[in-house]
């Protein structure tokens, strides 16, 4: 039963890797070193000039909506965006070292409630690669994802959903990079540890993330402190990007994330997929929509099984969001 879920595995990345490889082998670009990975946001802001190299940017995005005496009715809001990214890669001859970090915080006040985050993000990377061919490198990979300050819920204040590195993401990649261009990159890893860390005792006892909770002492109440904070698999890792100009100063990039546990329902793929669309108005101002889908078939978010607005249990689903920013822009 795994064999025959390992080779379906096998056969979704093949076709995956056709199916992402065939619009930019036209453009494949000969006798050229191959780019650094960088991080999603920074894709294109990266050379093949050799040496190290550092730089960034930041984005400030803000709104308002103020009413007064509104027949029509509505609600008076204020919203604070702040992006932020860093990198810093080593180009030689046959190696390539990048190290980056990608930040995102925005806030929000509806109406005279209180000042509430509406997003929450940070991502660092790490990368070895050493190259074997004109297009192919070994590759070493770590990636962390996690967020900076606590969420609460909307209907209990007092109730903790999540907080810094509750949960947090840790990949540890070793494959093979196929980089025809220096626009397109595939990183197929046939051994990827993947690392689920929830470090708030509560939310592990609760079971959060996908970690296992805490075990049921003879009465059938949950015992606490025996949650699982570290949850650990092992298996096959997928990450494509692409970058493609739309028109002058619009560029749309792309990063898909796949995995797929060896010894735990390895049919149930991990997606983790970010759409950018970026917008140049001048060196100054920038406008930029972004989506990002997630799905994790063992993290089980909250549910409204009879449709009348109000949570009422849990379940598996795909995870959404999209932003819409326009604002400051800054490069160093």
């Amino acid at each position: 039963m795994l064999l025959a879920a390992a080779r379906a595995l096998r056969n979704s990345f093949l076709f995956v890797l056709v199916l992402l490889a065939g619009p930019v082998l036209a453009q494949t670009t000969p006798n050229r070193a191959p780019m650094p990975l960088p991080t999603f946001k920074l894709s294109a802001a990266v050379d093949t000039v050799q040496g190290w190299q550092r730089g960034g940017a930041g984005t400030l995005n803000f709104s308002q909506v103020g009413l007064y005496n509104w027949a029509p009715g509505g609600q008076s809001s204020l919203s604070l965006l702040a992006t932020g990214n860093t990198y810093m890669h080593y180009r030689g001859p046959e190696h390539t070292f990048d190290l980056a970090a990608n930040l995102v915080y925005g806030v929000l006040k509806a109406g005279k409630g209180r000042l509430r985050k509406n997003d929450d993000r940070l991502e660092l990377n790490g990368r070895y690669a050493r190259q074997f061919t004109q297009t192919l490198s070994y590759a070493a990979q770590l990636n962390l994802k996690t967020q900076l300050t606590p969420t609460t819920s909307l209907e209990n204040p007092d109730s903790l959903l999540s907080r810094f590195f509750a949960p947090a993401y840790l990949l540890a990649s070793l494959g093979v990079e196929y980089r025809p261009n220096t626009d397109f990159s595939l990183l197929l890893s046939p051994a990827t540890g993947k690392f689920t860390v929830v470090a708030d005792q509560g939310l592990a006892d609760a079971g959060a993330f996908g970690v296992r909770p805490a075990r049921l002492a003879a009465d059938g109440r949950p015992l606490p402190g025996t949650g699982q904070q570290l949850r650990a698999e092992i298996g096959a890792y997928l990450n494509a990007r692409y970058r493609h100009t739309l028109a002058t100063n619009i560029t749309y990039t792309t990063k898909l994330e796949l995995f797929s546990n060896y010894f735990h329902n390895p049919q149930n793929i991990d997606v983790n997929w970010e759409n950018l669309v970026d917008f140049k108005v001048n060196k100054f101002f920038s406008a930029s929509v972004t989506t990002l889908l997630v799905y994790d078939d063992d993290v089980l978010v909250p549910v409204d099984r009879n449709n009348d607005g109000i949570s009422d249990g849990r379940g598996r689903r795909i995870q959404f969001k999209e932003t819409l920013g326009i604002g400051l822009n800054y490069k160093f």
